[in-house]
């Protein structure tokens, strides 16, 4: 009999799955173009240096869409990383937050703390935002699920962080210690172009680079 384990089952050198999700009412009803996905495939278009697929969904901001939407794009279509758009503020509509609760079998706390702190070097009321993040857990297979704001600027300044004229780094992004939490959870290694994004990693967990 053979039996495997989830650290050793996982090939880390596949592509990087990326589940994009945006949350909005008028949107997903054809109201008017949603801008959250485009901004996402831009970003990650411009970041990625390593090889990555993406599934996408634009919803409604309906709890049980959204619960529905990450568990799909967790458990059967195996994303490693899952991020929404929208309906994270204090209107009675923004139940992002309560959904991504809702499928998680752990908090990441610290998303949230630095997402908050990014934005408040722009606007005062980024203190209103709900904003999670959360592991999500299956026998074979984990993804780290994050809320992020919906408009567009907002989105990159949040997952690269702010720089100065000369380029260097005065506030850093969440995207930063996002490869490093994936390695942790059983994924593929995620490199950036450092230009966009610098990913840090303890000494341990660098690869070394071999040249042919």
């Amino acid at each position: 009999m053979t039996t495997t384990n989830l650290a050793h089952s996982i090939d880390l050198d596949r592509p990087l799955r990326i589940g994009l999700v945006s949350i909005s009412d008028r949107a997903s009803s054809g109201v008017y173009q949603d801008q959250g996905l485009p901004a996402l495939q831009t970003w990650f278009g411009a970041a990625l240096s390593t090889a990555w697929e993406m599934e996408t969904r634009l919803i409604p901001d309906e709890r049980p869409y959204i619960e529905q939407a990450l568990i799909d794009l967790v458990d059967n279509a195996r994303c490693d990383l899952v991020i929404t758009t929208g309906g994270t503020g204090p209107a009675r509509r923004d139940v992002t937050p309560e959904a991504t609760l809702a499928v998680a079998t752990k908090e990441m706390p610290g998303f949230g703390e630095q997402m908050r702190q990014i934005s408040l070097q722009f606007v005062p009321t980024a203190i209103l935002s709900r904003q999670v993040a959360v592991i999500r857990e299956t026998p074979d297979h984990a993804a780290l699920i994050l809320n992020l704001p919906g408009q567009p600027k907002s989105i990159k300044e949040t997952l690269e962080g702010l720089k100065d004229a000369e380029g260097k780094q005065l506030v850093a992004g969440i995207f930063a210690a996002v490869p490093y939490c994936i390695d942790l959870i059983g994924g593929p290694y995620v490199e950036t172009h450092d230009a966009v994004c610098k990913v840090f990693r303890p000494k341990s967990a660098l690869r070394v680079k071999t040249t042919e």
